[in-house]
């Protein structure tokens, strides 16, 4: 049992002095919570520097590249390679699908969606179903421009499934290659241009396609006034996004290169929505009108023969 004496409180002496004595001894220092330390050189580097890093985007870049590395760190000819340009969520899909559909003025289309995981699942199967739907809807268009005549005898042309195949996804991956090789190129000319690799341009070009989707579907409808205000409506959304997303890039160039550029972007796109217009759904008009004319003028030469 303790005594009184083995209760009382010693003195303690300074703490150099008890170390010298007993250099095994622990010290435990206590501070004053009002005193600030006087040389805390790990804590605060590390702060500085994570706020230097915010504010230059270093940090950012830094995590881009490792992603990126991550992502070719397999060979190019394995399957792993490419697996990885397809690993994304429905969740990604639809809110690069809802930013082709809603473009916001002032913000960046690759930055805001595509530049953390720029993926090819997305444009390939939006490019395979505007495939199927212009395919399907120019036959459906032909049928319903003949319907109720007695000589005509429906035939589906499965050879618009392959032409509208060439041309869908040779636009959404031979334009992207050589707007891709035109920046790389203007960027050795140019320090201050905006680089986007082929992978997102490739990205930004196959979601801006997605619109046409329902305009393709409503494409059946028999009225050309009708047909060509959907394409305006789809050209203007599909169109805008491409514009807001590459002017950035070629801004800081000379301001012919950068306008010419951009309006060329703008022309491609609308040669395509209009070519597959005219094509698929008022060539079978134009074929119905050239028979119709045809019809009389064969009657006539038949009575004249007669």
């Amino acid at each position: 049992m303790a005594t009184v004496d083995d209760l009382q409180f010693e003195e303690f002496g300074d703490t150099t002095t008890s170390l010298a004595a007993d250099p095994d001894a622990t010290t435990i220092s206590i501070e004053d919570p009002g005193e600030t330390p006087k040389h805390k050189p790990g804590p605060l580097r590390g702060l500085g520097r994570e706020e230097d890093d915010e504010l230059l985007g270093n940090d950012d870049s830094d995590k881009t590249e490792l992603l990126a590395g991550q992502k070719k760190s397999s060979p190019f000819w394995t399957f792993e390679y490419y697996q990885t340009f397809f690993d994304v969520d429905t969740h990604q899909v639809f809110d690069r699908i809802k930013g082709s559909l809603l473009p916001i003025p002032g913000k960046n289309f690759v930055r805001l969606y595509i530049r953390s995981n720029p993926d090819l699942y997305g444009p390939f199967w939006i490019c395979a179903t505007l495939v199927f739907a212009i395919a399907i809807s120019g036959n459906l268009s032909n049928f319903l421009i003949h319907l109720g005549e007695k000589t005509y005898h429906y035939v589906p042309e499965f050879r618009k499934v392959s032409i509208a195949a060439t041309i869908i996804y040779a636009y959404a991956w031979l334009v992207p290659l050589a707007l891709w090789g035109f920046l790389v190129w203007r960027n050795s000319k140019v320090m201050n241009i905006v680089s986007y690799s082929f992978l997102e341009i490739v990205c930004v070009y196959g979601y801006s396609l997605f619109i046409y989707i329902p305009t393709a579907i409503l494409w059946i409808i028999p009225q050309k006034a009708v047909r060509w205000v959907l394409v305006m409506i789809a050209l203007a959304i599909s169109g805008s996004v491409l514009a807001m997303t590459f002017w950035p890039a070629v801004r800081e160039d000379n301001r012919r290169i950068a306008l010419a550029t951009i309006v060329t972007i703008v022309l491609l796109h609308m040669l395509l929505s209009v070519g597959c217009l005219a094509y698929f759904f008022d060539a079978p008009e134009m074929d119905h009108l050239l028979t119709s004319t045809a019809a009389p003028n064969q009657t006539v030469v038949a009575a004249k023969s007669s």
